[in-house]
This record gives C-alpha cells, sequence and structure tokens, in this order.
C-alpha cells in the first residue's frame, strides 16, 4: 500500500475544503467590500475583537474588515435553528446539505497547480474530469428544489420551480459550450487540455465564442444577478429559503459562493491555461518547491479575477425578468452553441486534411 500516496492525497482534500472555506467567507467580505466601493460608502470597518485595540496595526485590519467573516460565522452558528410548524421536516433539513456537498465534490477534479513533492496539485486526476464535473454540479439543483418543496410555502415553491427550469436550461448551453473546447483538445482530462494550452496557446483564444456562453450559463447557473430568478427578494421574499435561519440559512450561501469559486476554477482550466503563464507554461516544469507554490498562486490569481467579475455584475446590471431569460437560454445561446459545435468541428477537419 502507497501510505505516502494516502497521506499527500488526504492533505490536498484537507487543504483545498480549508481553502475554498476560507474563500467562501473571504468572498462575502469581498462582495461588501466592492458593493461599498461601488455605491460610495465605507462598508464593514467596525467589527473586530476587544483585545485588537492594543496591538500594533490593529485598527488597520478593523477598517479592512477582516473580522467581519468570523463574526458572520459565529453569528450563524449562534442564532436560533427556528423550523416552522408546517415544513416537511426530513427535506427541510437534507436540503441545505444537499446544496452544500456537490458544490465541494466539484472541485476534486480541478487541477489547481502543477506538482509538489512529486504529486499532481489535483485531488482526482480523472481520465472524464469534464464529465464529473458537470455530473456533480447538476446535483445542486435537487437541494434547491428541496428547500422550494420542503418550506411548504408558496414563494419558496415559486424559488424552488424558477430555479430548477434555470439551471436545467443553461446546462445545456454550458455542457455544449465546453464540446468546442474537448474538440481543439483532444482530451476531456482537465490536466490535459492545461497541458495543450501550456504549448498551444490558451483556448480562450481558438474558442472565444464558448467562453462567452460558458461564462453567462455560470451566472444562471449559480443564481447570481442578473440571473438571481429563484431568490427574487423585491418577487419571492427570499425564494427557496425564504423559511430558513441560522446554519441552514447560511449553508446555501455556502453552497452558492462554493459554486462561484468552482465556475471561476473552469474558466481558468479550460480557458485560460489554468495554472500556467503564456511565458511560463509547461516549458517551465514545476522543478523546484518555490516553482510549485507559484503555480498554484498563478491559479489562484486568476480564479480571483473572475470572482470579482461575478461580483462586479450583481452590483451593476439588473434583474432580467423571466421569460427574458427562458428566451436567451433557449432561443438564442443554444443554437449559438450548436452552431459554434459545428463550424469548430468543420475547422478542425479542414486543417486536418490538409
Amino acid at each position: 500500500m502507497d501510505w505516502y500516496f494516502i497521506i499527500f492525497s488526504a492533505v490536498k482534500i484537507a487543504v483545498v475544503i480549508g481553502m475554498v472555506l476560507t474563500m467562501v467567507a473571504y468572498s462575502v467580505l469581498a462582495e461588501r467590500k466592492i458593493s461599498a466601493w461601488i455605491q460610495d460608502r465605507v462598508g464593514p470597518n467596525r467589527c473586530a475583537p476587544p483585545f485588537l485595540k492594543y496591538i500594533p496595526g490593529g485598527q488597520f485590519l478593523t477598517r479592512l474588515g477582516i473580522f467581519q467573516p468570523m463574526a458572520d460565522g459565529l453569528k450563524a452558528f449562534l442564532k436560533e435553528d427556528f423550523m416552522p410548524a408546517g415544513v416537511r421536516k426530513v427535506y427541510f433539513w437534507l436540503a441545505p446539505a444537499v446544496a452544500m456537498v456537490p458544490a465541494l465534490l466539484a472541485v476534486a477534479v480541478i487541477p489547481f497547480g502543477s506538482s509538489l513533492g512529486g504529486q499532481k496539485m489535483v485531488i482526482a486526476d480523472l481520465n472524464v474530469g469534464i464529465l464529473y464535473t458537470f455530473g456533480i454540479v447538476s446535483l445542486g439543483v435537487y437541494g434547491i428544489v428541496l428547500a422550494g418543496y420542503a418550506a411548504n410555502s408558496k414563494y419558496p415553491f415559486l424559488g424552488g420551480i424558477r430555479s430548477s427550469a434555470q439551471m436545467i436550461s443553461y446546462e445545456i448551453s454550458m455542457g455544449m459550450s465546453v464540446i468546442p473546447v474537448l474538440l481543439i483538445a483532444g482530451n476531456l482530462n482537465l490536466s490535459q487540455i492545461v497541458a495543450w494550452q501550456g504549448t498551444h496557446g490558451w483556448l480562450v483564444l481558438y474558442a472565444p465564442l464558448s467562453f462567452v456562453i460558458f461564462l453567462v450559463a455560470a451566472f444562471a447557473e449559480t443564481n447570481r444577478t442578473p440571473f438571481d430568478l429563484p431568490e427574487a427578494e423585491t418577487e419571492l421574499v427570499g425564494g427557496y429559503h425564504t423559511e430558513y435561519s441560522s446554519m441552514k440559512f447560511a449553508l446555501f450561501f455556502l453552497g452558492e459562493y462554493s459554486n462561484m469559486i468552482g465556475s471561476s476554477s473552469m474558466m481558468v482550466t479550460l480557458f485560460f491555461g489554468g495554472w500556467s503563464l503564456p511565458f511560463w507554461g509547461l516549458d517551465h516544469p514545476a522543478t523546484t518547491l518555490v516553482a510549485g507554490i507559484a503555480h498554484i498562486l498563478v491559479f489562484i490569481a486568476k480564479m480571483l479575477l473572475f470572482m470579482v467579475l461575478f461580483i462586479w455584475v450583481r452590483w451593476m446590471f439588473p434583474r432580467f425578468r423571466y421569460d427574458q431569460l427562458m428566451d436567451l437560454g433557449w432561443r438564442r445561446f443554444l443554437p449559438l452553441a450548436l452552431a459554434n459545435i459545428l463550424v469548430t468541428a468543420i475547422w478542425l477537419w479542414f486543417t486536418s486534411s490538409k
């Protein structure tokens, strides 16, 4: 039994989950700060432990809002876990976990670096990694539908129905948008797709329409503005999580931000070279610890740029009407995605026959 491999894999799992949860917490802080900047206000700058004022630099950290996510997490744990009398209890308890777990599982196949200590920086280097990702992500809709059904209330039920229709609609376009990428790279393994980009250039240059469709579909899949119809406050109070409180309520937001991290990571991996750079790709392998860590930091930096984009769009664009949402998915993106596959296949056949 290869104990070194088992121990290293366990460490990778623990580190990746810890990093994702930490990024989720501070993504909420980033959202508050960026929205405050856009709206010309201050944002979180008061929350801090009492003893911090005696520590040099403590007031500066407080103004940055560094301790706000810790306070939010503590509040979620300590708030009363209220359950309305009319809910379907088993499904009511199950829904937040079903919404959260697939978001964490989806990052298992994403290569976040080259190698460290002779081990690949990916938890599971599957040959069908892209299919695994789509299969796992599609399970997240069950959590939202269960939440809407279990609440036994009209607004959550409408939110659950909206979400199921929305996510199913845009999953088709998202899946089809990836097919040209797979045709060009000739592989379903995400690590091999990154390797192809390391030698041939970023795939966003070869399939720009695929990237645009994937990006817009990612907003719809994560229920982010301008596609946040399942939880539209002006129409549905809070949508599928209206009746939730305490940690169950927080799990839905953990799932949403984890899905944002997963979608950002997928876009970096499929279209922007993963951990590689145009001037520092596979021609400069991670032969040292410093190089391996640098590759991981490059991947994280690219991913954070997409996270900022998710947040910026929320505070800059209005919400779509539901008929506009469906029209865009079925009558615009689906034909575009099909045409994109056809054009890419013809182009590859023409170039390969020369």
